[in-house]
């Protein structure tokens, strides 16, 4: 910590366990959004869906995601962070059984928004929980640790349906029991979300909702196991102070500053931040990548192939931005993400513009310029994860003030899974018309906007103890 005590005392093998357990929910967020990559054959298919159909079924998780996320602030100031987490990995696993199962349209949707439930709830409340078991001087770098585990979540999803389509003969091929291999992508994920369920048991719950609730005597016990006793009176004390001007639960009505009756400032820039991270097209990739490689002429099997090279250098990026972001900070990190998707984004876009057509109607990419488009997409995606993927989640657990953090990242989750329905639920339309090329200006677009936007509106918050943030 960035005080005059000594860091002897801190248990660091505790935090990284409980650091460990609740980006299992990171890894869930990234499993459940990214096993849909790889199964939309299977459910055109056994659905006999259209463009829009899939887009639909696609979507239909981030119809939950934004309620999830919306609920889940609310939900862990009540019943607190760690049980909040454990709803939502039962959450995962009714999903991901009943997903496997439907024999229609209608039970898929209503599957995958309760799956999306639990990806909303993971992915507000693990970043929370996190920066509020961590120390200011390494929480960016824990925090990151959950983009990370997203990153590998997705990885691990495109990596399962690439061996059982592989397996299989194809997505749509029977595998085991008479059920065909797409339905088996969506079972596989029982086990991760059981493994996170049964680990949350063994991590404590966070010490600032304690002392919310008033519970002094436990949030000290959980900080001197994590910081040692008198770091523990400290941290009490401090949070307790953070609390003292204003004592009444948190709630919603706590966004609008009383003073100027308007929302306060510090939550329009989370939203921003939460929006632009989806505006700038990542999840076209994570969850169409199959369908757009095909689209350009790729097979199924390198399709699928392409989508694994791709998590492998997201994690890698995400590792990077670990070692950057309490060095450098948040800020920097955000504004070479946008420059860098700018510019990849532009590539991608003019790649797709030259898309020929022959006369059996199969689309390809002309000369080398697949290879550039793969390439341009490829470093796309490094950029995002050394910046955007990370330092947003970084940024909404800990850019708030204790007694709206709750209630601003449940506003700010739900502005940012709205944003992903937006995106990922117009993109199969958009291949169609205007087409992959207009659709890829629209994302730069977006992301040269959001290098104005952090220039302008974000502060940095290195360094910053919790109780510090202003509002």
């Amino acid at each position: 910590m960035e005080h005059a005590h000594g860091t002897s005392e801190i248990n660091r093998t505790l935090i990284f366990m409980v650091v460990a357990v609740a980006t299992i929910g990171g890894f869930m967020f990234g499993y459940d959004s990214g096993v849909i990559n790889g199964t939309q054959k299977g459910l055109e298919a056994a659905f006999d869906l259209g463009r829009l159909g899939i887009g639909v079924n696609v979507g239909a998780i981030l119809v939950g995601s934004s309620i999830g996320a919306f609920g889940a602030g609310r939900l862990s100031d009540l019943i607190g962070r760690r049980n909040t987490m454990m709803v939502a990995a039962a959450l995962f696993i009714v999903s991901a059984l009943l997903a496997g199962a439907a024999e229609s349209s209608a039970i898929f949707i209503f599957a995958r928004i309760i799956g999306g439930f639990g990806v909303g709830a993971a992915s507000v409340t693990s970043p929370v929980y996190i920066s509020e078991v961590t120390p200011a001087n390494v929480r960016g770098r824990l925090s990151s640790i959950q983009q990370v585990m997203i990153i590998s979540g997705l990885t691990g999803a495109f990596v399962a349906n690439f061996a059982l389509a592989r397996y299989a003969g194809g997505s749509t091929a029977v595998l085991w029991g008479g059920y065909e291999a797409w339905r088996w992508m969506f079972w596989l994920q029982v086990i991760p979300a059981a493994l996170y369920f049964v680990a949350l048991f063994f991590i404590p719950e966070s010490p600032r909702y304690l002392v919310v609730k008033g519970r002094d005597n436990e949030a000290e016990g959980v900080l001197t196991r994590l910081f040692g006793a008198a770091e523990a009176k400290r941290k009490v004390s401090e949070i307790r102070a953070s609390l003292a001007a204003d004592h009444h639960r948190p709630k919603l009505s706590d966004l609008v500053d009383k003073n100027t009756r308007k929302i306060r400032p510090i939550l329009w820039v989370g939203i921003g931040l939460a929006v632009f991270q989806q505006l700038v097209g990542i999840n076209v990739v994570f969850y169409y990548g199959a369908t757009l490689w095909e689209a350009v002429g790729f097979t199924e099997d390198y399709a699928l192939q392409t989508n694994i090279l791709s998590g492998v250098l997201s994690i890698g990026a995400c590792l990077l931005a670990i070692a950057l972001i309490d060095k450098i900070g948040r800020k920097p990190l955000l504004l070479v993400g946008s420059a860098g998707m700018t510019v990849t984004l532009g590539v991608v876009a003019w790649a797709f513009s030259t898309a020929v057509t022959d006369a059996a109607g199969a689309v390809s990419l002309p000369g080398n310029n697949g290879l550039i488009a793969l390439i341009a997409a490829n470093l796309y995606v490094i950029f995002f994860n050394v910046s955007w993927g990370p330092v947003m989640w970084v940024m909404l657990g800990e850019m708030f003030p204790t007694q709206i953090r709750g209630s601003a990242l449940a506003v700010a989750g739900f502005a940012q899974w709205i944003a992903n329905a937006a995106i990922s639920v117009s993109f199969p339309s958009l291949v169609v018309s205007p087409g992959l090329a207009v659709t890829y200006v629209g994302y730069a677009i977006a992301a040269a906007v959001s290098f104005f936007f952090v220039k302008a509106m974000v502060n940095e918050t290195r360094g910053r103890e919790l109780e510090d943030m202003e509002g």
